[in-house]
């Protein structure tokens, strides 16, 4: 038998009434599916705002908000309006987050695989910060032949092994990403920037994963990359993002606050003066979101399983069958009634692995019809949702003081079929 959900693991705003009723951003959460459907992502706009205010005074200015987690438009502006920079990886990001006002020279684009066009459009647009990831990448700049130099950075992988899954480490040796500092390509990559008519070398760039609860392995990145940077004498250095989170119960994770503290006292320790700043992104967003699921049937198979299965799934949440991620579920109706009932909550798509939450926790009076909700589902289920068996994507909400309002529309059939000839 669980306990009550623990309150860790929701929003800033989230409160329980004398009957049990979870409200976030003082919106009752079952009246919410009700008004709106399900499934649905919540999102607690006062967190969202606590968090960024809070990286943008952990972080010198340049702290930028990796948009991968989380992005529409309603949010590349909020973060854009609590001082973040905004961090992009694909032309689709970046028109998302121009259309939402934030200045180009607010920007930060990534990306292994940047196109020609791509880079075309950043450039034009003015692009605050381009982060060079291959030569050939160079290459393409140097065919665009920029009318003014681009500040570039160039991402360094320091050969740093951080402790999380290995589909989301990238600060190994083995790397799709950025130029190896152990093999000498990082230096010769600063030397062909300084060599650009077209870049401006400002700064280095590092990311050696995501999910990390360790401060140590962002301390290990700052020592392997120490004698890089102050060689360079570059004036900024990112150590990118990866952060973790808190997502069932009895994990607990640092603060950006404290994040930040480790990261420049060790850069400072490691004789690093230059600009010290990072690209948070699930810290921001994961614990702000919630996704509410309607209960649609519930299979009992005896001494073996009980199969609870909602509305949605792997497309609006894929980490569980990528990586094995593990959540929490409860009942908004009964958010401090004590979680007796073991059931494997799943999904509606034609696949075994269809696993929303393998083990979980429920009231022993769940029913059918009733509302469920799995917290910290902030960061990577919008931005990673699919279309497939043609289910069309949920809306997203922001609450805030009593009000909601529809920040992403609910997909339906029309949308579905507007692509097909």
């Amino acid at each position: 038998m669980a306990g009550p959900l623990p309150a860790v693991l929701l929003p800033n705003t989230a409160s329980v009434d004398a009957g049990g009723r979870l409200s976030v951003g003082g919106c009752d959460l079952v009246s919410l599916a009700d008004e709106h459907g399900t499934p649905l992502f919540v999102y607690d706009e006062e967190h969202l705002r606590a968090r960024c205010r809070e990286a943008a005074a952990a972080f010198p200015d340049g702290v930028a908000y990796a948009s991968k987690a989380f992005l529409c438009k309603a949010m590349a502006a909020l973060a854009h309006g609590e001082g973040m920079w905004i961090d992009v990886a694909t032309g689709g990001e970046l028109a998302v987050a121009l259309a939402a006002g934030v200045p180009a020279g607010r920007l930060v684009l990534h990306g292994n695989n940047k196109s020609i066009d791509e880079l075309r459009v950043a450039i034009d647009a003015g692009i605050g910060r381009l982060v060079i990831d291959s030569f050939d990448e160079l290459g393409r700049v140097d065919k665009l032949a920029p009318k003014h130099p681009v500040p570039a950075y160039v991402r360094v992988t320091p050969g740093v092994e951080a402790h999380t899954h290995e589909y989301v480490m990238t600060g190994q040796v083995d790397s799709k990403f950025g130029f190896g500092l152990a093999s000498g390509d990082a230096a010769r990559a600063v030397e062909r920037v300084r060599g650009s008519s077209g870049l401006d070398l400002v700064g280095v760039h590092a990311h050696i994963g995501s999910q990390i609860f360790l401060l140590h392995s962002f301390e290990k990145e700052i020592e392997a990359l120490a004698a890089f940077v102050r060689d360079s004498g570059v004036g900024e250095l990112c150590v990118g993002g990866g952060l973790g989170v808190a997502y069932v119960e009895g994990e607990s994770a640092p603060t950006i606050t404290e994040w930040a503290a480790t990261v420049i006292g060790a850069c400072r320790a490691a004789g690093i003066t230059a600009k010290v700043t990072a690209e948070p992104g699930r810290s921001i967003a994961a614990t702000a979101g919630l996704t509410l699921y309607r209960v649609g049937t519930i299979k009992e198979i005896p001494g073996v399983r009980t199969y609870l299965s909602v509305d949605g799934g792997m497309s609006d949440n894929p980490r569980p069958v990528l990586y094995g991620s593990g959540y929490e579920a409860f009942l908004p109706r009964a958010t401090d009634a004590a979680r007796a009932r073991a059931v494997s909550v799943v999904g509606k798509h034609c696949e075994s692995g269809d696993m929303v939450v393998r083990d979980a926790s429920v009231p022993a009076d769940i029913d059918v019809g009733d509302v469920l909700c799995t917290p910290v589902t902030g960061a990577y289920g919008h931005s990673m949702a699919s279309n497939y068996n043609k289910v069309p994507r949920p809306a997203v909400v922001f609450v805030r003081d009593g009000a909601a309002r529809v920040v992403v529309r609910r997909e339906n059939v029309d949308d579905l079929l507007r692509l097909d000839l």
